[in-house]
């Protein structure tokens, strides 16, 4: 939940979209997974065309819930590299299937639409593939 506002309700449905739904979260979390973006500068480059405020926002929430870390950038102390926490591991499925939904029900480009070719079976080992690299990375930072 962000900062101290009241919950809605106890659903954690409810509660996740505290977090992450707006429309930013998740394309951070989805550039941070799957597009190897990890500074401010990469993030403001995605396609969707993100404000400077609001990327700054953003990473500030997902900080404050643990979703992502922000570490110096090795060799200058004032840029910072932005790494996805266990917490936002475990959003790859959801982001996967969120990507699935969208391939299959929405007008997306030609080379995205294999994604909605792809079966159940073939999209979870792809999901647990990347799981898996990203939790190595995060046992190697630790």
């Amino acid at each position: 939940m962000e900062d101290k506002k009241k919950a809605r309700s106890s659903c954690g449905v409810s509660l996740s979209l505290d977090i992450i739904g707006d429309k930013w979260s998740l394309l951070i979390v989805r550039d941070l997974a799957y597009l190897g973006k990890d500074t401010y500068g990469d993030l403001l480059k995605m396609e969707e065309g993100i404000a400077t405020n609001v990327l700054a926002d953003r990473l500030v929430v997902l900080e404050k819930a643990e979703i992502i870390t922000k570490e110096i950038f090795v060799g200058s102390k004032s840029k910072f590299k932005y790494r996805l926490t266990e917490k936002g591991i475990d959003l790859y499925p959801i982001i996967m299937e969120i990507m699935f939904w969208g391939s299959k029900y929405c007008e997306v480009k030609p080379e995205q639409i294999g994604i909605a070719k792809m079966t159940k079976q073939q999209r979870d080992a792809f999901t647990k593939d990347v799981m898996k690299k990203r939790h190595k990375e995060l046992t190697e930072r630790s």
